[in-house]
């Protein structure tokens, strides 16, 4: 025992749990009139948000809920969502915000496997909903999200959202968090068996990741964010916490279009948005008038499939400030970010997005990060050119994937979390990845299984053999292209088999690329995946796409 050990001990009056959840109280006590949110006619404050956030946490506990249950929501980029990420951990509640994209039979997986005890749900999924729970044993209480702003879908739930919050104790107040290893969210990620796996945030890292965000986005007090990114990917990327935390204001929106994304930056002033590639496509290619009337020096985050450079570029020219960041659902998002140099500046536009385009160097608040050989854990050279998996440690990584201890014993194996990303580590310290272990097809800022794809493909009786391989995409950043092989003297085009896939995937999982005939394989029968992807490269999109 040293000096230091010596009457030195926590107290309630040095020591507290790292939790976002404070953050909205402090944002609503110094900025009480400051806009929290932006919803179409709709306006809350801070000190507005929170209350409602008080509400739903003391709504929940009066219905039973509480430390460690699961609250699913199936919702859009809208203030319920929002609330969400502070009312259910507000009890000791877990998060889990599920990806609207999916389809019934997914969400009834996950529901059923995170034990979901309640499902707040936007009546524009109640198709989704209501075929999910008709496969579920055991339903969760259904709250409807009967937002005004989406005319149709059904009402499923017990109970309507808003008279919901009128059940709650308007001097409700909880920010006491016991230990901030405590899980805060629960999110879905594709797993190599098509199965979603469940990673679990705990509250240090959701707290760290919201301040990174900021830090590494240089993120000044009172930002104006659009919700270009679904709150259900990584919880929005840990955003909503980082927007409380600088007292920013959320711009909803709901339905991600050219025309609705330059109307809302020119109505209210957006200085940041985040999104997928295909979000900056999107906009990059939307009709000139447009961009017509939009301010210089707008921020753009962007993460998922690597932007190409041009993309980046043609932003740059539009006069957007593009950053891209790296990292994955068991990351917390973003835990690699692009940082740019002083000296790249220097270069000419299409030059600088070539350096932009790599997924960069660890972010402010993640602690380490390498590239090394992913039997040995030996970090590879420098050079550019030698390959090896993309390993992290830190605050930054999840505390593991539920009901899944196999998998995330072999996840952390040897200290590290193994990402399943091959890339290369450049001289100035900057990762490019090259390749994916992983068999994982990233669509839009969508995961796509391909085991998934190829199994349901599998399952077709004119089916003999089937490989599904990530193919380059100007809009989606990658896009699923199936290579198949039919049984002796079966026909079948490309046309029947999408309609067939149509009946057993989300949309955006169907392979938007196929190809009849033989599949590489070597001596030992293992698909050449490597040689499909180069061959999936010159294969035309169908039509329909």
């Amino acid at each position: 025992m040293t000096i230091y050990d010596q009457g030195l001990d926590k107290n309630a009056a040095n020591y507290a749990a790292l939790t976002p959840l404070n953050f909205i109280e402090r944002a609503a006590s110094v900025y009480p009139d400051q806009l929290s949110i932006i919803h179409g006619e709709l306006r809350y404050t801070w000190s507005q948000t929170y209350q409602r956030c008080c509400l739903l946490a003391s709504a929940l506990s009066s219905l039973g809920i509480g430390k460690g249950d699961t609250v699913a929501v199936m919702g859009a980029n809208t203030p319920e969502t929002f609330e969400a990420h502070f009312g259910v951990p507000m009890i000791g509640a877990v998060l889990n915000a599920l990806n609207v994209r999916l389809d019934a039979k997914a969400i009834a997986f996950i529901l059923e496997h995170a034990e979901a005890k309640v499902l707040l749900s936007d009546r524009e999924y109640s198709d989704t909903i209501s075929e999910a729970l008709a496969l579920m044993e055991k339903k969760p209480l259904v709250i409807d999200i009967d937002d005004p702003s989406f005319a149709g879908g059904d009402l499923l739930g017990d109970y309507d959202y808003e008279a919901l919050l009128t059940r709650g104790d308007a001097s409700y107040r909880c920010f006491q968090v016991e230990d901030e290893w405590d899980a805060i969210s629960l999110n879905y990620t594709s797993g190599t068996t098509g199965d979603p796996k469940g990673v679990v945030f705990h509250h240090r890292g959701a707290y760290l990741n919201a301040i990174s965000n900021a830090m590494c986005w240089n993120m000044t007090a009172q930002p104006v964010y659009l919700w270009t990114l679904p709150m259900f990917h990584c919880n929005g990327w840990c955003f909503p916490w980082t927007l409380a935390a600088v007292a920013g204001t959320s711009v909803c929106l709901r339905h991600v279009r050219a025309d609705a994304i330059f109307e809302l930056i020119k109505a209210h002033g957006v200085s940041h948005f985040c999104g997928a590639p295909v979000v900056l496509n999107t906009m990059l290619n939307a009709p000139s008038q447009l961009h017509n009337g939009v301010p210089k020096g707008i921020n753009a985050m962007t993460a998922g499939a690597a932007p190409p450079a041009a993309v980046i570029a043609g932003m740059e020219n539009l006069g957007f400030n593009v950053t891209h960041v790296y990292g994955l659902t068991e990351t917390y998002g973003p835990c690699v970010v692009s940082a740019p140099q002083a000296h790249w500046e220097e270069l000419d536009t299409d030059a600088k997005a070539e350096l932009m385009a790599r997924q960069g160097v660890r972010a402010p608040l993640q602690d380490e990060l390498m590239v090394a050989d992913p039997e040995t854990l030996e970090p590879v050279p420098k050079d550019g050119t030698s390959m090896g998996e993309i390993f992290m440690r830190g605050n930054l990584v999840m505390k593991g994937y539920l009901k899944n201890p196999k998998t995330t014993e072999a996840s952390f194996a040897g200290g590290w979390f193994h990402s399943g990303d091959l890339a290369v580590w450049h001289e100035d310290g900057y990762v490019q990845i090259k390749d994916r272990s992983k068999d994982i097809i990233i669509s839009g800022g969508e995961n796509i299984s391909s085991l998934e794809v190829e199994s349901a493909l599998f399952r077709h009786p004119k089916i003999l053999e089937a490989a599904v391989v990530a193919s380059s995409d100007e809009k989606w950043g990658e896009v699923p292209c199936a290579f198949v092989t039919l049984k002796t003297g079966e026909t079948l085009t490309a046309q029947e088999l999408i309609a067939y896939c149509r009946e057993e995937l989300a949309a955006f999982k169907i392979p938007k690329k196929v190809e009849f005939g033989p599949i590489e394989k070597t001596s030992t029968g293992k698909v050449q995946k490597y040689l499909l992807r180069e061959r999936a490269e010159k294969i035309e999109l169908l039509p329909r796409y």
